[in-house]
């Protein structure tokens, strides 16, 4: 019997390591042949080798930086040239930054916009199309818990989280009864370098909560995208804080989360 990815390829962003490299996994277990990206050459190509001759898929590697403008052309003109077709896409590329908004420069903050949401449109709008006049396929976008509050003391990176949920959201209205999936994975602290690159590790959030590992999320991320599950949020407390937010009095709620963002 065919695997349900048998014929098929997924373009993974961020898939050099943790939740990308762990969803790039999920799909090829289920016969997906995989186009892997992210900035780390070397690291990307070994996981493309490992994962090609693990699960007997084609796994090609395109490093490249989507946090630049016009990173996602670039990425899809290579795709092209190499004659592959994208059937899924999974976008998982992003970073975030602990702290008040001037406690880095403004280029960090930026680029958490032009990476986390930019490259993340641009990409989707690319590939849309295409989706579409095959009737299969779709998009998997990973945000966060972060997603259902704002952030004070990680104003922009709750934001950008917010904007994927969101968007994800609204094409999941879009693509109903297409064919086409959407899912939008919300994780909880998840053990990754993004925690080490954000500087989460720090904060009063980070000694209370229960810390999920990557595979784990990721299997969470590929079962909701294979049910077309508009959003997956890991965990069930943090699926429950996640449904209460919109009832907390917005003061209330802003005051909580500075408290939990703020270092230990």
């Amino acid at each position: 019997m065919a695997k349900a990815g048998t014929g098929q390829t997924a373009l993974v962003t961020g898939a050099s390591g943790g939740i990308g490299l762990d969803l790039a996994e999920c799909f090829a277990q289920e016969g997906y042949d995989l186009v892997l990206t992210a900035r780390s050459a070397d690291a990307l190509a070994a996981a493309a080798e490992r994962l090609a001759r693990q699960y007997g898929v084609t796994a090609a590697s395109i490093a490249l930086d989507l946090g630049a403008v016009g990173g996602g052309v670039r990425l899809a003109e290579e795709i092209g040239r190499r004659g592959l077709t994208v059937d899924v896409l999974v976008n998982n590329a992003g970073y975030g930054h602990a702290g008040a908004l001037t406690s880095s420069d403004l280029d960090t903050q930026l680029g958490m916009i032009d990476l986390n949401d930019r490259a993340l449109v641009e990409l989707t709008y690319l590939f849309w199309d295409g989706m579409l006049a095959r009737k299969r396929g779709g998009v998997l976008n990973v945000a966060s818990t972060a997603s259902f509050q704002p952030g004070p003391l990680m104003a922009v990176y709750y934001a950008s989280k917010a904007f994927v949920l969101s968007f994800s959201e609204a094409l999941w209205e879009e693509a109903r009864g297409t064919g086409v999936h959407v899912s939008c994975l919300c994780p909880g602290p998840t053990a990754s370098k993004f925690r080490e690159r954000a500087g989460t590790g720090k904060t009063r959030l980070a000694q209370v909560s229960k810390v999920m590992g990557s595979m784990e999320v990721a299997q969470q991320g590929y079962r909701g995208f294979a049910h077309n599950t508009r959003v997956v949020v890991t965990g069930a407390r943090n699926a429950a804080l996640a449904w209460l937010a919109p009832f907390v009095p917005r003061t209330a709620l802003l005051r909580m989360v500075r408290s939990i963002q703020s270092p230990a």
